[in-house]
């Protein structure tokens, strides 16, 4: 099996951690390891490093070199520019055919938190062994703990029962590329016409080529709503994309008032917040479910149920043109 980690991608709920040249899976989020890193090493005993695959941006590839020094160069696909995850997937599935014709590949995002990695590997190897066997398109569904309009559903008609959808996938490599042909016919043309490029010094110029012609669709809505090749596999091995600094919040280990704090912080009379100060004394009084963070050029301050508007800052940022907080 290989493995194909998804790192594009802002993450600019993360503001102002999160900048566009060091987004959230390049970033330190619950120890010393980056986001990225942690994905790595939670599969390192199920798939060796010769057969990770990281699909990233130009922006981001130097870092990556940096942070995985363990993973081959050529296993380093970089896109010039987003065009969501079909196009990814894709390229990356060619990428693997070629290299091993009927390999069986998992596609993670680089950014999600696992609780349990043993059960996780667990999870990805009888997924593997249901993409062989059935030929199935596997997605792991994670049972929602509480609403959420953050995340995708997958719903089972029948039994009218809804799970997360986690943007986990596994199957093999030519099963998807064929799902890709059917329902994407024009999107697998540009892209299968750079299989003869890959592996060679005219790789990168053929792809960039590609994806200036290209739309860019999510594999969700591109292929896996129309297959009937889809499968679901239930994990539960204490999942969350990490989407927001509440989630954040919500996985920590919290102090006896409830609030989380990373740094040289004093709470006085402050329950159920999350206060990120790593640099400097930061003081609370009488604030209740909060989000505070604090950079050397920017500091956040907004309610806990609210910190998926973090985005509309970036938004505005972007519309005013202030670039050095971007």
């Amino acid at each position: 099996m290989y493995c194909v980690i998804m790192a594009g991608g802002k993450g600019s709920r993360f503001w102002p951690r999160s900048r566009s040249a060091l987004p959230k899976q390049l970033l330190d989020i619950f120890s010393d390891r980056t986001m990225l890193q942690e994905t790595v090493q939670r599969i390192g005993g199920l798939i060796p490093t010769e057969r990770i695959v990281i699909v990233t941006g130009r922006e981001h590839a130097e870092a990556i070199y940096q942070q995985l020094p363990e993973i081959p160069r050529e296993n380093i696909l970089i896109e010039p520019i987003g065009r969501n995850t079909a196009p990814c997937i894709c390229l990356a599935a060619l990428w693997v055919e070629k290299k091993e014709p009927g390999a069986t590949m998992a596609v993670l995002p680089a950014d999600h938190y696992i609780g349990n990695p043993q059960a996780f590997c667990r999870c990805l190897d009888s997924a593997a062994d249901a993409a062989q066997h059935l030929d199935a398109l596997v997605t792991v569904g994670i049972t929602p703990r509480s609403p959420e309009t953050g995340y995708g559903y997958i719903q089972y008609l029948a039994q009218g029962n809804f799970l997360w959808n986690s943007g986990m996938f596994i199957w093999k490599a030519a099963t998807i590329l064929e799902e890709i042909k059917a329902c994407l016919p024009e999107m697998y043309g540009t892209l299968a016409a750079v299989v003869p490029d890959l592996g060679t010094a005219q790789a990168q110029q053929a792809i960039d080529t590609a994806y200036h012609d290209i739309a860019g669709i999510s594999i969700d809505y591109g292929v896996m709503e129309k297959s009937a090749r889809a499968v679901i596999l239930k994990g539960d091995f204490g999942w969350s994309d990490v989407g927001s600094w509440s989630a954040i919040y919500d996985i920590s280990e919290k102090d006896a008032q409830e609030n989380v704090m990373h740094g040289d912080v004093i709470a006085v009379d402050a329950r159920g917040s999350l206060i990120y100060s790593p640099k400097k004394l930061t003081a609370i009084v009488g604030l209740d479910n909060v989000v505070i963070v604090e950079t050397e050029d920017a500091l956040l301050v907004c309610a806990r149920d609210k910190a998926q508007d973090v985005k509309k800052v970036v938004d505005i940022l972007e519309q005013q043109g202030r670039k050095k907080y971007l």
